[in-house]
């Protein structure tokens, strides 16, 4: 049985974790009976953190108090967050860069030497490349995620691609990160259809709009409808191809920030992909080095034709005659 300080951070960490936790379920994980979880609880109570009992089957909370109480972490996720704040330090968002250096640092002073080893090392070797993209402003993230985690429709100001600015009415439904930029799926309440918005292009409106019911759309389908929408749906021309290579090899060459993959077989895919340019997309998809087929539209057949027999004659006419 461990001590009683020891077992009330084992306990914090046991109650850290989300969702209701029954007095049976921590004892057993605690090795003790049910009663002393019960004085543990009051314990943490008294210390100022903010377990809440449930209703029904009697379990425990960790809810929501006036301060932020210590966080618990194991190795693997005490080396993530400092990963992570490492990453909000380069300017993913705008603004928090000097806020997560600094959270940073404290996580440092209290990491055990054997993990501070380990996260100095991974930043010694590791560089971040500046993305070209504009930043999020982090008030404007933070807005949106409120309103898509209270089901409140929102207003906002939009730039689209041309610089033609709407108001819009949407009812968020999730935020999803593209590694270089933010995009908001939304259900578009004057188009009745999903939507993906840029968030560094939104400026919302106060207050938000009326609650509402969340439409369904797997969880799943979340990234997928939004990389699709960005990787080809944007675009004038949309393209379809078979990759002769498993779906884990091309996805290894195509983020899906420019293109989505689906699994056709176990040595070949379908990649979807748009652009605004027939040759554009042809010449990049024939860039990839994998063999390939066109499935559609069917103007890109004629655009690869071309293409080919361009590259044919450029180096036909460099051939040295055959009696030389």
């Amino acid at each position: 049985m461990l001590e009683t300080s020891a077992r009330l951070l084992r306990l914090l960490a046991l109650l850290q974790v989300a969702g209701d936790h029954t007095g049976a379920d921590l004892a057993a994980k605690l090795d003790v009976d049910v009663r002393t979880v019960r004085r543990d609880i009051e314990k943490l109570r008294a210390l100022g953190y903010p377990v809440t009992a449930s209703s029904g089957v009697p379990g425990y909370r960790l809810g929501q108090g006036t301060r932020l109480p210590p966080l618990l972490l194991d190795d693997d996720e005490a080396v993530a967050v400092a990963v992570a704040l490492r990453t909000a330090s380069s300017g993913a968002v705008t603004g928090i860069e000097d806020t997560a250096m600094r959270a940073l640092a404290k996580l440092h002073q209290v990491l055990p030497s054997r993990l501070r080893h380990r996260v100095r090392t991974l930043e010694a070797v590791t560089t971040s490349l500046p993305s070209g993209a504009a930043g999020v402003d982090p008030d404007v993230l933070t807005a949106v995620a409120a309103a898509c985690q209270a089901c409140e429709q929102l207003r906002f100001d939009y730039t689209d691609h041309t610089g033609a600015v709407s108001v819009r009415r949407v009812e968020p439904h999730r935020l999803v990160h593209g590694g270089r930029r933010w995009y908001l799926l939304a259900w578009d309440v004057e188009k009745s259809d999903w939507r993906r918005f840029r968030v560094d292009r939104l400026t919302p409106r106060v207050p938000t709009g009326p609650r509402f019911t969340p439409r369904p759309l797997p969880e799943s389908e979340a990234a997928s409808t939004t990389a699709l929408g960005i990787t080809t749906r944007a675009y004038r021309h949309h393209g379809r191809f078979v990759l002769h290579v498993p779906v884990e090899v091309a996805a290894d060459r195509i983020p899906p920030t420019v293109g989505t993959l689906e699994s056709r077989d176990e040595r070949s895919c379908i990649l979807r992909a748009g652009s605004n340019s027939l040759d554009e997309l042809a010449f990049w998809v024939a860039r990839l080095g994998f063999r390939f087929e066109v499935v559609e539209p069917p103007e890109l057949f004629e655009t690869v034709r071309t293409l080919a027999d361009q590259l044919a004659s450029a180096i036909e006419s460099r051939e040295p005659s055959s009696g030389v």
